[in-house]
């Protein structure tokens, strides 16, 4: 299971993506987020499509660990686009049963919606991918810094964040471990109906919650040790500094997000 998850994962590759400053990758990443949320169907999405498999073939990382990454939401975007099919009203009618129809329309929104999702998906998993834990949070810290004179405390919240993210394929680790030693028991979950499964899937939470919270125990008292404390006044062994490449990587993706808008506002379908 762990090894189908996206998130949390770093892939070592000698990529370009991979010698970014992580600044400018999170800014990058919000820049082309806001693009693809500003997305209307038609060649607004051929356009996202063709930027988006260029940014994967950039980061080297092969394309079947972002089909991996996908499969766990695959429910999550049939039921998007079931939905938006059979109940959104449309002129040219496909098919309908009661209260419930197929129409054009509906199955142009359901893609458009579905596209969007996985586009959103790919592009954050390649923050990722060719972003170690550590430069993520040193990132974090640099861009959040301004709001340390409103006495927030950015090195805390960069530091939660990440742990968060790296927390994720961790727990599924721990969840494969339970599944297991319970199969070793004679409970095959596979071999179970569907509500019986969700069931079964109760008594195993209770011990996952309880594996998490000794983690992130541990986790605790190791940063203690190390003296950590908030935070502030620590230096970094890699300092971070902008190159032209970031100067590109940055530009590339304003454009991108400016592309999006004109097409919209040409309408340009």
């Amino acid at each position: 299971m762990r090894d189908n998850v996206i998130i949390g994962q770093y892939m070592e590759t000698d990529s370009v993506l991979h010698r970014l400053d992580p600044r400018t990758k999170l800014l990058s990443l919000v820049v082309v987020m806001i693009g693809l949320l500003m997305l209307k169907p038609g060649i607004g999405y051929a356009v996202a499509a063709v930027f988006a498999l260029g940014v994967l073939t950039l980061s080297k990382v092969s394309f079947r660990a972002y089909w991996k990454g996908l499969k766990p939401v695959l429910f999550v975007l049939m039921f998007t686009f079931l939905y938006h099919a059979l109940f959104t009203k449309g002129t040219t009618v496909i098919w309908t049963w009661s209260y419930i129809g197929l129409t054009a329309e509906g199955l142009a929104k359901g893609a458009a919606f579905v596209g969007r999702i996985v586009l959103l998906i790919l592009m954050a998993s390649v923050l990722t991918f060719t972003t170690k834990p550590l430069e993520l949070a040193l990132g974090f810290q640099k861009l959040l810094a301004p709001l340390s004179r409103l006495h927030v405390p950015v090195e805390q919240i960069s530091l939660m964040i990440v742990i968060a993210i790296r927390f994720i394929p961790t727990i599924l680790q721990e969840l494969d471990r339970i599944l297991l030693a319970q199969k070793a028991r004679g409970v095959d979950m596979a071999a179970l109906k569907l509500p019986q499964r969700i069931f079964a899937y109760v008594p195993i939470l209770v011990p996952l919650l309880f594996t998490t919270i000794g983690r992130a125990e541990q986790l605790a008292y190791a940063i203690e040790a190390r003296a950590y404390g908030n935070g502030k006044g620590r230096t970094s062994y890699r300092q971070l500094k902008f190159g032209p490449l970031d100067a590109w990587t940055g530009g590339t993706a304003v454009l991108f997000a400016v592309a999006i808008l004109a097409i919209n506002m040409g309408g340009i379908s």
